[in-house]
């Protein structure tokens, strides 16, 4: 299982810095870059076994309030001509925080609950 977990993290490293990258036609493009960059790292170190569950756990709560706080009003789905815009934007960046907060809370558990138990 632990071998499971470093994979884990490296596939969501890959997953996040490609997040990044695609962001670069967005107009406020380098808010992203530091957004999944961050939890490329994050997820770097958690393959390296060096995250700290305090460090997954307080990004997991900005992702998390960065979701909630982005959340269109009218949640209109993600493909562009099916309705407002502005709300499929607003609702795609929603759910992008929101998959990031439940990786690095996936992470938290790992190195609380899992990792005592096991002594790893």
């Amino acid at each position: 299982m632990r071998y499971f977990f470093k994979l884990l993290g490296f596939v969501f490293t890959a997953l996040f810095l490609w997040s990044a990258y695609v962001q670069n036609n967005d107009p406020d493009a380098f808010l992203w870059y530091g957004i999944y960059g961050l939890a490329a790292i994050a997820s770097l170190l958690f393959a390296m076994d060096r995250l700290k569950f305090s460090v997954a756990a307080v990004l997991g709560m900005l992702y998390l309030i960065g979701a909630i706080v982005s959340w269109p009003e009218k949640f209109e789905g993600f493909t562009i001509g099916e309705g407002n815009i502005e709300n499929i934007e607003r609702g795609r960046e929603a759910c992008g925080l929101l998959i990031v907060a439940l990786v690095m809370f996936t992470y938290m558990w790992r190195e609380r609950y899992v990792k005592r138990r096991l002594k790893v």
